[in-house]
Order: C-alpha cells, then sequence, then structure tokens
C-alpha cells in the first residue's frame, strides 16, 4: 500500500472524513453481491467499515472488482479507497461508522482462509465444544472481543484502585510446597530433586501472611492459582484472584477496602453506581432468609418459617416435623403462582425433588378460597394466618418444604431462585452485592464426621471465642466474610489467626499431630514465632467478577482459553502424554488402573 496513504482502523472512519483518502487493513467480515456492485463488511478489533466495489468507475476498478469477487469470509485484506457518504436511506445506526462507506481503488489480499467451521459474522451461537477448539476463530466474534476488554479495563481498575491505597503488587511463586487448603493440589515432580514435588498454588495465602510478618504492610497481587478439582461453570482448574492482605486491621477495615475496590470497579467499568454501605447479612441471616449463604438479593421472595403455625394442627406431617427445633417448615411465596395448572404444580414437585426435597405441599389463593394439594388441612384461620405471615395476597400460591433444617433450607432456596427466573426477577444488568459474616469456624465432615475447617485453617474465631475451642468447637464463629453478588461468591477473606500456638492448637485440633504440622507447615510456623503482626486479608475471583459485568453465565466466555467441563483444553488437546525419556528423566512411570471386574 501507498506510503503517502495514512492507515486508520475499521471503527475509526465517521462523516467528518468524507473525501480522504485511506488505508485499511482487516478481516471480510460479510461479502453482499448485488450484481453491478460488491459490498464487503471489513472487520478488525475495534469496529466494521463497509467497502464497496464498483466495475463501472474505470478500467483499474474493474480489475479490482474482479478481486473482490474471490474474497471470502475470514480473507485477510488490506485495502486502499476514498471515504463516501452511504447514499440516502443506507446508512446504519447501529455502527460508529455507519454513515460512510469506502470506494475501493485498490486491494491486497495478506491470507486466505479456510471455510470456517462456524460464520464468525452470524449471531446463531456455535456449540461449545467447536467455539473451545477454534478459539482464534471464537475470540474474533464481537461478544468475546467485547468480554475480553472489560475483563482489561476491570483488572486496569483493580490495580489503579488498590495504588491510589498504598498497596504493594508483589508476585508470588508458582511452584510451592503443597499445604493442603481444601482442594486438590497440582503436583509438579522435580527433575534436579528426584522423588520430590512442588506444588501449584491454590493460592498465595501463606505466602502473603508471610508478607504480612515480613513488614509489607499492604499487599496486591492479580494472582494465578490452580486447583485439581471438576470444573463447573464457575469454576476452572486454574483461575485468576485479586489477592489483598493487610496488617494492623479489624474486619471492619478489610470490609471496608474491598467494599472501596468494587464500587470503584464498577463505576469506572461500568458506569455504575453501587450502594454505600453495601447490605451485610449473617450466615444464619441469609441461610434463614434465602436459603442460601450466598443469596440473590436482586429480588425478594424472602423465606418464611410456618412451623408455629403448623404445630398441633390438622396436617400430620407437618405437625409432626414442628415439634422439633432441628426442623424446619418453610413458605416460598409465588406471586400470580395460582394460576399455574395442576401439571405446572407437579412438575415442580418434581423439580423440588431433584433439589432433594422428600416432596412438596402447596396452597394457592383466590378470592373463591383456598386451593392446592394440602388445601383440605387448611381452615380459615390457618389460611388468615399464612396470608398475614407470608404476604400472600389473592392470586398467589405458597410452596412448603418441611424437612430437617439445613435441608429446607437448601430446597426452599433452590425453589425461590427458580421462582425468581419464572418471573423474570434475576436480571443481569441488575447487581445486588452484600457481605454475609458470621460463618462457623468449623464444621463436621459429612463423610468422615471427623470435625474440619470451614474455610481454611488460618482464620482466626470471633473476639471472646477462644474459650469454646475445647468445650465446643463446633460453636465457635469465624471472623470470615464472604463478598456476594447476584447470588454468586466473589470472594473471600478473614482475619488471620497470628501467633504460632493458636495456629498450632487449630492443627491440633484438626487431627494433625507435631509431626505433621512440622512437615506441612514448619515454614510456617517458624515464621509466626518472630513478631507477626495481626492481619487480614482478601481474595477477589477476577473470573466471576467479569462473568457477571459482561451478564454471562460461565467464567469461559470471560477467559481467553479456558479448559472445557472435563478440564481438558480442545484447541491444544491438553493435558497430552509426553515422550517417555521426560517420565524417565522425572524418575516417573504411569501405572494403569487396575480393570474393573
Amino acid at each position: 500500500m501507498s506510503p503517502d496513504v495514512p492507515r486508520v482502523t475499521c471503527g475509526a472512519l465517521t462523516a467528518a472524513d468524507v473525501g480522504r483518502a485511506v488505508e485499511l487493513n482487516g478481516w471480510v467480515h460479510r461479502r453482499r453481491d448485488h450484481g453491478g456492485l460488491i459490498f464487503i463488511d471489513l472487520r478488525d478489533w475495534t469496529g466494521l467499515t463497509q467497502l464497496v466495489f464498483n466495475p463501472a468507475t474505470n478500467d483499474t476498478q474493474s480489475a479490482v472488482f474482479r478481486q473482490a469477487e474471490e474474497l471470502r469470509s475470514e480473507f485477510v485484506v488490506g485495502v486502499r479507497g476514498i471515504v463516501q457518504k452511504r447514499p440516502a436511506g443506507t446508512e446504519n445506526p447501529k455502527l460508529a461508522t455507519g454513515e460512510i462507506e469506502v470506494a475501493v481503488e485498490s486491494i491486497r489480499v495478506e491470507n486466505e482462509s479456510k471455510t470456517p467451521p462456524f460464520v464468525v459474522a452470524s449471531d446463531d451461537e456455535p456449540a461449545e465444544d467447536v467455539r473451545l477448539q477454534y478459539r482464534y476463530l471464537d475470540l474474533r466474534r464481537p461478544r468475546m472481543q467485547r468480554n475480553l476488554r472489560m475483563r482489561h479495563t476491570i483488572v486496569k481498575a483493580i490495580r489503579d484502585y488498590f495504588d491510589e491505597h498504598d498497596f504493594v503488587e508483589i508476585e508470588t511463586p508458582n511452584l510451592i510446597k503443597s499445604t493442603p487448603e481444601g482442594a486438590r493440589d497440582y503436583l509438579v515432580p522435580s527433575r534436579v530433586h528426584r522423588g520430590t514435588f512442588y506444588a501449584l498454588p491454590q493460592s498465595p495465602q501463606i505466602l502473603k501472611q508471610i508478607l504480612m510478618i515480613g513488614g509489607m504492610g499492604r499487599y496486591m497481587q492479580i494472582a494465578r492459582c490452580f486447583r485439581d478439582e471438576d470444573p463447573r461453570a464457575d469454576r476452572q482448574p486454574e483461575f485468576t484472584q485479586v489477592d489483598v492482605e493487610m496488617t494492623f486491621v479489624e474486619q471492619d477495615d478489610v470490609l471496608r477496602m474491598m467494599e472501596g475496590c468494587v464500587r470503584y470497579v464498577w463505576r469506572r467499568a461500568l458506569g455504575a453506581v453501587i450502594p454505600d454501605p453495601l447490605p451485610r447479612l449473617t450466615y444464619a441471616e441469609a441461610m434463614t432468609r434465602y436459603g442460601s449463604d450466598k443469596p440473590d438479593l436482586r429480588f425478594g421472595l424472602d423465606l418464611v418459617d410456618v412451623d408455629d403455625l403448623f404445630r398441633g394442627g390438622a396436617f400430620g406431617l407437618f405437625a409432626s416435623l414442628a415439634e422439633s427445633n432441628d426442623n424446619r417448615i418453610v413458605a416460598v411465596r409465588w406471586p400470580g403462582g395460582a394460576a399455574l395448572s395442576r401439571r405446572d404444580f407437579d412438575a415442580v414437585t418434581e423439580l423440588a425433588k431433584q433439589f432433594g426435597a422428600k416432596g412438596l405441599a402447596y396452597v394457592t389463593f383466590a378470592p373463591d378460597g383456598v386451593k392446592g394439594s394440602i388445601a383440605r388441612f387448611v381452615d380459615d384461620a390457618l389460611a388468615a394466618a399464612l396470608r398475614a405471615e407470608t404476604r400472600a395476597e389473592d392470586g398467589d400460591a405458597l410452596l412448603f418444604v418441611g424437612d430437617a433444617r439445613g435441608a429446607a433450607s437448601d430446597v426452599a432456596g433452590k425453589l425461590r431462585l427458580e421462582i425468581g427466573d419464572r418471573l423474570g426477577l434475576r436480571k443481569p444488568e441488575d447487581f445486588a452485592f452484600c457481605w454475609v459474616s458470621g460463618f462457623p469456624l468449623f464444621e463436621k465432615d459429612p463423610e468422615t464426621g471427623e470435625i474440619t475447617f470451614s474455610h481454611h485453617p488460618f482464620t482466626s474465631p470471633a473476639p471472646g471465642q477462644e474459650a469454646l475451642f475445647d468445650s465446643d468447637p463446633l460453636a465457635i464463629t469465624a471472623q470470615h466474610y464472604d463478598l456476594v453478588l447476584n447470588g454468586y461468591e466473589l470472594g473471600s477473606g478473614s482475619i488471620r489467626n497470628h501467633t504460632v500456638e493458636f495456629q498450632r492448637k487449630v492443627f491440633r485440633r484438626l487431627g494433625l499431630g507435631d509431626e505433621q504440622i512440622e512437615d506441612r507447615f514448619g515454614f510456617f510456623m517458624e515464621a509466626l514465632a518472630y513478631g507477626a503482626p495481626p492481619h487480614g486479608g482478601m481474595a477477589l475471583g477476577i473470573d466471576r467478577i467479569v462473568m457477571l459485568a459482561c451478564g454471562e453465565s460461565s467464567i469461559r466466555d470471560v477467559i481467553a482459553f479456558p479448559k472445557n467441563q472435563m478440564a481438558r483444553d480442545l484447541m491444544m488437546d491438553a493435558p497430552s502424554t509426553v515422550p517417555d525419556q521426560a517420565l524417565r528423566d522425572l524418575g516417573l512411570r504411569i501405572v494403569q488402573p487396575a480393570p474393573v471386574t
């Protein structure tokens, strides 16, 4: 292309450029042959520009027109031409360049393209396995371009915020010692020290605490983390988080700092204002009102306990459940639910069973009385009491879940979300943040019955609860907090144990002997013994933040090169085998599983 013609991007031209000679480079997005004219939408990372090829202008243009006839989708081309206004009535207000087109005078094909496995220019969504196998084509689609640019904006805003608050970004290593944090480690064999292994970090937890012991004061990092666990829509085996730690802080200090971060990010990235301060719930309150420690506050429909209303009543099952505080009878209001058919309620009952319910009871309210599966047990007095307690109106339905307290809360919480979805109350453009705190420090492992930590073993108990450590450890509340957005946990944090004596006590409570503590955590225990300051912090999942900011439902749509649901990279075909010599260098051999008999 001629050096005296300015090169511009495909999203830059406007009506002010009419008459200019310009050069553009990009991919053929769409090609339209209108008989005597060919129109091509040329695409780069900034947008689209319409090119027009007219053979009637002169002999040179006829040759260029013949070249345009050979162009196909995703060919890479460079063109030179004159910017002109589109004919009246053909403007495209949806495009920034929609008022103009470029009359092409010369063209150069930089590279041809095979026929793509899907149409990049189409709004139709390709199958996900095809998208992941041909990720380089998927990345050309406007949706992925937008999502990854939003990710850049969010990460930059995070860095700017913490820089403004005197945090120091420090990189921590990816080859570390295996220090169990609740999930499986990815292990890396050492060639130099055969028979030993590094682990990839599940988080920089211990390292950032050591930075606080090292006097760094305020640390942050955009950290890569790895967990060998089954992927889900909002999880990947490798992920990115913003990791934060501070010395000489209490829980409220950390909450204010992290709350300021998300408020800053949402304003910079989305131009959105979120409440100040954010709502705060205790763990017990969240489970009671929403049936989840990750409550979606975009809509109401709080769960309502109705145990007292059924105690001693005619419905024997609920009357029996109501006699024990270990059980719970929950009502979930469905506005307008009286319009559902019997078949609809049968389908909802089956859904409740998939959620873990043993069954589902319901009633509907209408001017002509109460109907539903347990209507015969609901007299006028009970109907009035239920309506008063749940604020149900004519036309509403109440779904009832009765079971052990935890099971009833979980099922009712999922039904609440289902109702919210069906009523269109969970809008992706709405953002409802909240804090959840007051979690138990310990819990019982459901498989072994052994006491284990609820989050990780470095969390400090609430002030004044240390005395319960030996007498009633399950009653201890942790100085732990989660930030929740739209039903997703964005991240967790805590005030840490900072004395070697109490940290050792926690490890022993978890069943570790002194030899095991020394083997796994000896370096950390040694560090705590050298004047560790009080400290606390938090980590927020960047993948989930970007997913919700972009209105997506899977973090795979905001990661450039994600794994699929089987933790495989379909583009590179990884994980894959390695040469036998590489295994011999590491002192490893593959042992095939015994056949199932």
